[in-house]
C-alpha cells in the first residue's frame, strides 16, 4: 500500500467529517482502530479502515449506540451486506416521517378546532408523576414567564398538539436523553464535541416544538437541572449524576457558538 492510501488521523477527520477526539475515542474503544502507524508512531487508517469507519458513522447517524455498532460490525456481514442493512433502516426512518407529516396535518386540523390533550392523554404519554403534578407546574412556569415571547410562543404551538404529537415529542426526548446516558456512562466527558451535539439536539428539540430557544437561553434553563431539585430528580431517576452531565453539556455548547 502506499502513502497516499493511508490517512493520517487529522486528514480522516476532515475527510469523513468526525472529531479528531471522536476517533482517538474510537481507537480506544476498539471500535475502529487504525491498522498502520507511521516511522514517526502517528496513526495511519487504511482504505478497510476508512470502511469500516464510514459504516460507523452510517449507524451513529441512523441512531445506534456505540455497543450496537460493535455488534452489527462484528457480524461478519460484506460491505453489500452493511449496505444493504443500512438502507433499510432509512427506509424505514422515511416511514417514520411520513407519519410525522401525518400528525403535523392532524395538528392543523386541531388547532382550527381547538383541540387539548386530556389528562388521560398525558398520563399515557408522560407517566403519573408528570400528570399529577402538571397544573403545579404550568402556574409555576406561568407566574415566571408569562409575560415572556417564549411563553406565549409555546403556548401557541402546544395547544393543539395531538396524542401523537405529544408522543413524537417523548419519544425524540427519551432519544435524546439516552444519548446523553451512555456518554456519561461511557466516561465521556461533559464538554466533548458528542455531549456537545447532544445538548444542541435537545436545544433544537425546544426550537422545534415549544419557542425559539438560542444557546443562552438554554444554558439559562439548563442550569435549573442542577439548582432544582424537581429538575434534578427527574435526571437522577433517568441515571446518577445525569442532571450535571446535561447541564455542563448544554454550558459548552453555549459557549461553543
Amino acid at each position: 500500500m502506499t502513502d497516499l492510501q493511508r490517512s493520517t488521523v487529522g486528514q480522516v477527520a476532515e475527510q469523513v467529517g468526525v472529531s479528531v477526539r471522536t476517533l482517538h475515542h474510537y481507537d480506544e474503544i476498539g471500535l475502529v482502530v487504525p491498522s498502520e502507524r507511521s516511522f514517526a508512531g502517528y496513526r495511519l487508517y487504511t482504505e478497510d479502515d476508512l470502511m469500516r469507519l464510514q459504516h460507523v458513522v452510517v449507524y451513529r447517524r441512523l441512531g445506534f449506540g456505540l455497543d450496537q455498532v460493535a455488534e452489527l460490525l462484528e457480524q461478519d456481514a460484506d460491505v453489500v451486506e452493511h449496505l444493504r442493512r443500512q438502507r433499510d433502516t432509512i427506509t424505514d426512518r422515511i416511514g417514520e416521517l411520513t407519519e410525522l407529516v401525518r400528525s403535523i396535518d392532524a395538528a392543523m386540523e386541531s388547532e382550527m378546532s381547538g383541540y387539548r390533550i386530556t389528562h388521560e392523554e398525558q398520563r399515557e404519554i408522560f407517566g403519573d408523576s408528570f400528570t399529577d403534578n402538571f397544573d403545579d407546574y404550568q402556574a409555576e412556569a406561568e407566574q415566571r414567564w408569562g409575560e415572556t415571547d417564549a411563553w406565549k410562543e409555546s403556548n401557541r404551538r402546544t395547544k393543539g398538539y395531538t396524542k401523537e404529537q405529544w408522543e413524537q415529542i417523548k419519544v425524540e426526548q427519551d432519544q435524546v436523553n439516552a444519548r446523553f446516558v451512555e456518554l456519561l456512562q461511557g466516561d465521556v466527558d461533559a464538554t466533548s464535541v458528542a455531549a456537545m451535539d447532544a445538548a444542541e439536539e435537545a436545544r433544537q428539540q425546544i426550537c422545534r416544538w415549544f419557542y425559539d430557544c438560542p444557546r443562552e437561553m438554554h444554558a439559562n434553563i439548563a442550569q435549573m437541572y442542577v439548582d432544582d431539585p424537581r429538575f434534578s430528580q427527574t435526571y437522577e431517576d433517568i441515571a446518577p449524576g445525569l442532571a450535571q452531565f446535561v447541564r455542563d453539556a448544554v454550558v459548552a455548547n453555549a459557549a461553543r457558538a
